[in-house]
C-alpha cells in the first residue's frame, strides 16, 4: 500500500477545484498553487494551503516541474494530483515525482510515455487488437516526407500535435498547397501549449463520431471500462459538448469498444484512470485514435450515469487498493450532457474574452451539476484557457437531460464578458443533435453555415428601452418636462449598432420610445442587488444587470445577454473611428507580425498572429490599403484594444 497524507493538485480552475473537494471528504489534507494571475482563483480560497509559484507565463507557474516540487517539499505534500492539461500527460513530471519520493495520482512513467505520445501510442497499437485510422508517425522535421506521407494517405488530412490534447495543435487540410503553411501553425501551437512541436498525420474520417471508452486499471492488473462518451459536438477540434451513453451505442458495439480499449490499457500495463479515443464511422467501424492518460474534462458525465466518483478511485488506487467493481457490476443508468461554457465571443469568430466577473450565478435545481472555478469578482486572465465552468444535466431519459440542460443554461449568470451560452442553446435544440445524428463536422459544416444571424437587428427591443432607462438613470440624465412627464433623450450602443430614445417617466411608468417611433412601457417594481423585476407593457420578468463602468451596462434575461453603453449624441462608435486600422480583441501575446510600414494590403490579408488562452488568433486586414504603422514586434504583451496596425485605406472610386 501506498500511504499518503498531503495531496497538491499541480492544476489550477475547475479540474483543481473538483479534486480539492474529493480529497478533502476522503480525509486528505490539499495544497493549491498559484501563478500571480490567480491570487483571488476559487482553487486557492479551497486548499488548506496555498503556494505562489510563480509569474502569469505558464512556464513560469503550471509548466515549471521545479517550482511545482519546491511547492510539495515547502508543504510537506507527499502526493501529486496533476489534473488535466498543462503537466497531466508529461513522462517527465512523473518521473521527477517518483524520484522526489512524491506519490503521482496517475500511470507509471512507461505508460505515459507510451500513450501521452500520439506517435508512440499509433506505433505502440499497430498489430494489437485495436484497429488504427490511416496515418503516418515517423520523423515530421522534413517537410518533403511530410508532403509525401500526405499524398499517400489522401487528402483531407488530420495534421496533430503529438503531445497533448483539448484540441490544440489540430489542423485539417484538405488541398497540398495548405499543408506546408498549417504544418507550421500547427507545430507553433503544439509547441505553445505542450512544449513539443512534434506532428503526426492521420487520414480525415469524413462524417464520423468522437466516441471514448473510460478505464480504469489497480496496481493489481484489473481493467475496467466504465461506458463510453460521445464527444462529436467539436468546433476547431475542441469539444463542446458531452454525453453518456452515446445515442447510436447498442450493447453489442459498447462491448467491443470496451474491450478493445481495455486491451490497449493492458497493453502498457496501465494503471489508473485513462481514457481511448475512437473515431467511429458511417458504417460502425470504430478506429484507434489516442490514449489519454489522465482524467478528461467530460469525466462527470461517467459518473452521473454510473454513481461513481472518479477521483476518488484515482485515489484509492493510487494508495494501492482493487478496484471496488467487476465488469459485471458496471451499470450506466440514465443519461448525462455536459456542455462547456467559455469566456468568449461567438459572433466575432469565437474571439476568448478576458476581463472582471462582475456577476456569476450558477443554475440549480434536480439532476443539474456545476463544476466551476470562477467566483464573482475575479479577473479572468489571457494566460489560460477560456474555458470556465461545466454545466452537467442528469436524466432518466436523454429528452429529460435535455430538458435540464436547456432550463440551467437559460438560469446561468455570468456577466463582464460574452461567452457562449447562447452558442449552446442553440446547439442543444439543434435538430440534428436532439435526434442523436450529430458527428465531428457538423457544428462547422451544417450548423454554423445555417445559424440565423440575429446579431443585425441586436437584442429585442425591450432590452434596449430597458438599456436607455437603466444608462440615463445611472448618468442622472437631466431633462425637460411637458404635460407632468419628465422626458430626456439617449443615445446607446450595443456592439455595432447604436440607438436613439427618448425616455419619459410618470410616476412610476417609463415610456420608452425608439428611433423607429416605437414605445414600450416599462415599469422597475424590485430592485434586489444585480437582481431586477421589471414588467414590460405587460409581460413580468426578472433579469440580471451589472455595470461595468459609469457608462457600460450588462443585462441578462434568461434568454439574451447582452453589454451596452451610453453614447453623447456626438460620438460614433468605436468601430466606425477605427475605419482600416486594427486594435487588439484581446490581451496576449504577439506570435508574429506579417507586414512593415509601405506593405500594399487587400482586404483579409493577415497581419498579425496573437497568442491568447493558448489559442492563437490570426487578424487580418478590415479593408484594402497601405500599412502606415506597425506598433508592435514578435513578443510584444498587449491589452486588449491597444493600437497594433494603421493602414491607409484605398479610395474607393
Amino acid at each position: 500500500m501506498n500511504s499518503f497524507n498531503t495531496l497538491l493538485i499541480a492544476n489550477r480552475g475547475e479540474i483543481a477545484v473538483r479534486v480539492i473537494k474529493t480529497a478533502k471528504e476522503m480525509g486528505y489534507e490539499t495544497v493549491a498553487i498559484y501563478s500571480e494571475a490567480d491570487s483571488d482563483s476559487v482553487h486557492v480560497v479551497l486548499a488548506d494551503q496555498a503556494v505562489c509559484i510563480g509569474a502569469a507565463a505558464v512556464d513560469q507557474s503550471y509548466l515549471n516541474i521545479d517550482k511545482i516540487l519546491s511547492a510539495a517539499e515547502r508543504t510537506g505534500a507527499d502526493a501529486i494530483h496533476p489534473g488535466y492539461g498543462f503537466l497531466s500527460e508529461s513522462a517527465e513530471f512523473a518521473q521527477r515525482c517518483e524520484a522526489a519520493g512524491l506519490c503521482f495520482i496517475g500511470p507509471d512513467v512507461n505508460a505515459i510515455s507510451l500513450m501521452g505520445n500520439k506517435t508512440v501510442a499509433r506505433q505502440k497499437m499497430s498489430g494489437k487488437a485495436v484497429p488504427l485510422v490511416p496515418g503516418y508517425d515517423g520523423p515530421s522535421d522534413d517537410e518533403q516526407v511530410l508532403q509525401r506521407e500526405a499524398e499517400r494517405i489522401g487528402y483531407p488530412v488530420m495534421v496533430k500535435a503529438a503531445a497533448g490534447g483539448g484540441g490544440r495543435g489540430i489542423r485539417i487540410v484538405r488541398e497540398p498547397q495548405k499543408l506546408l503553411s498549417e504544418v507550421a501553425s500547427a507545430r507553433a501551437e503544439a509547441l505553445s501549449s505542450f512544449g513539443s512541436s512534434e506532428l503526426l498525420l492521420e487520414k480525415c474520417v469524413e462524417q464520423a463520431r468522437h466516441i471514448e471508452i473510460q478505464i480504469f486499471a489497480d496496481q493489481a492488473g484489473n481493467t475496467l471500462y466504465l461506458g463510453e462518451r460521445d464527444c462529436s459536438m467539436q468546433r476547431r477540434n475542441q469539444k463542446v459538448i458531452e454525453e453518456s451513453p452515446a445515442p447510436m451505442m447498442d450493447e453489442a458495439l459498447r462491448k467491443k469498444m470496451g474491450e478493445a480499449a481495455v486491451a490497449a490499457a493492458k497493453a502498457v500495463n496501465y494503471v489508473g484512470a485513462g481514457t481511448v479515443e475512437f473515431l467511429v464511422s458511417q458504417e460502425r467501424e470504430f478506429y484507434f485514435l489516442e490514449m489519454n492518460t489522465r482524467l478528461q474534462v467530460e469525466h462527470p458525465v461517467t459518473e452521473m450515469v454510473t454513481g461513481l466518483d472518479l477521483v476518488e478511485w484515482q485515489l484509492r488506487v493510487a494508495a494501492g487498493e482493487s478496484l471496488p467493481l467487476k465488469q459485471d457490476e458496471i451499470k450506466l443508468r440514465g443519461h448525462a450532457i455536459e456542455v462547456r461554457l467559455y469566456a468568449e465571443d461567438c459572433e466575432s469568430g469565437f474571439v476568448p474574452q478576458t476581463g472582471k466577473v462582475l456577476e456569476w450565478k450558477r443554475p440549480k435545481g434536480k439532476g443539474i451539476r456545476v463544476d466551476e472555478g470562477i467566483r464573482k469578482g475575479q479577473l479572468i486572465s489571457p494566460y489560460y484557457d477560456s474555458m470556465l465552468a461545466k454545466l452537467i444535466a442528469y436524466g432518466s431519459t436523454r429528452d429529460e437531460a435535455l430538458r435540464r440542460l436547456k432550463r440551467a443554461l437559460k438560469g446561468t449568470v455570468l456577466l463582464g464578458f460574452s461567452t457562449n451560452r447562447q452558442f449552446l442553446l442553440e446547439l442543444i435544440e439543434d435538430p440534428s443533435f436532439r435526434a442523436g445524428n450529430a458527428t465531428t463536422r457538423y457544428i462547422e459544416e451544417q450548423f454554423l453555415p445555417n445559424q440565423k444571424c440575429e446579431d443585425a437587428q441586436g437584442p429585442s427591443e425591450s432590452l434596449w428601452a430597458l438599456a436607455a432607462i437603466l444608462l440615463s438613470r445611472t448618468m442622472g440624465a437631466s431633462g425637460w418636462r411637458s404635460t407632468g412627464l419628465l422626458t430626456w433623450p439617449v443615445r446607446v450602443a450595443c456592439g455595432t449598432l447604436s440607438r436613439d430614445f427618448s425616455v419619459s417617466l410618470r410616476g412610476q411608468t417609463y415610456r420608452v420610445e425608439n428611433d423607429r417611433s416605437e414605445t414600450v412601457q416599462i415599469v422597475i417594481f424590485e430592485e434586489k442587488g444585480s437582481q431586477l423585476k421589471v414588467i414590460f407593457d405587460d409581460l413580468q420578468v426578472q433579469l440580471f444587470v451589472a455595470q461595468d463602468e459609469p457608462q457600460r451596462l450588462y443585462i441578462d434575461s434568461r434568454l439574451e445577454t447582452a453589454l451596452f453603453e451610453k453614447l453623447s449624441f456626438s460620438e460614433k462608435r468605436a468601430d466606425e473611428q477605427l475605419g482600416a486600422n486594427l486594435v487588439a480583441p484581446m490581451s496576449g501575446r504577439i506570435a508574429e507580425v506579417k507586414v512593415e510600414v509601405g506593405k500594399s494590403v487587400k482586404k483579409d490579408d493577415l497581419l498579425v498572429v496573437l497568442e491568447s488562452m493558448k489559442m492563437f488568433q490570426e487578424l487580418t486586414a478590415r479593408e484594402s490599403g497601405v500599412v502606415s504603422a506597425v506598433y508592435v514586434v514578435k513578443e510584444s504583451q498587449i491589452e486588449v484594444g491597444a493600437a497594433l496596425i494603421d493602414i491607409v485605406a484605398e479610395e474607393k472610386g
